[in-house]
């Protein structure tokens, strides 16, 4: 159909000839109320906008010395934030004298890591900035494992028992 004949018909009913999708070959467009398409689209996107979900990085910081109880609790925080879809970055944080065995925390982050096992994806490998050993996590979509995280803390919970 030609533009002037689309035109006609769209005066003939009182209504608009609107350009849907102009990137098409041929043109796309519509008659319609432009008042209530204009109307309906704007509360569309309103909606889409409401529904969408804003994905945030959290943030979970301990230090090298936490109790394996401590560490638990703040994996499985970590586990909820993974639910929900959001990135964690986990942040150990070393304190004294603790700065001369940088490679405790390395091997904390491992376990952690390992903890979680094929339930995430490491976004941003372990790095050392200054006092702080970081690393970024996601989930990877993959339903987790019950006992993913209480493996993690009943290898410290033995060390501690033998050292005490």
């Amino acid at each position: 159909m030609s533009r002037q004949e689309a035109l006609q018909i769209a005066q003939e009913r009182e209504l608009d000839l609107v350009e849907i999708s102009p990137d098409a070959n041929p043109p796309v467009c519509k008659i319609v109320d432009w008042g209530k398409y204009n109307y309906q689209r704007t509360k569309q996107l309103q909606k889409n906008r409401k529904s969408a979900k804003s994905l945030d990085m959290k943030q979970i910081r301990f230090g090298l010395r936490i109790g394996a109880h401590d560490l638990e609790i703040k994996l499985n925080r970590a586990t909820k934030f993974l639910e929900a879809g959001h990135k964690v970055k986990i942040t150990l944080v070393y304190r004294g004298r603790e700065q001369a065995h940088k490679e405790i925390g390395f091997q904390m982050a491992d376990k952690v890591i390992q903890g979680f096992g094929d339930t995430i994806v490491v976004d941003q490998q372990p790095q050392l900035a200054g006092r702080q050993l970081s690393f970024v996590i996601r989930s990877s979509g993959k339903k987790p494992a019950a006992a993913a995280v209480t493996t993690t803390t009943e290898g410290d919970n033995d060390a501690q028992t033998q050292d005490a």
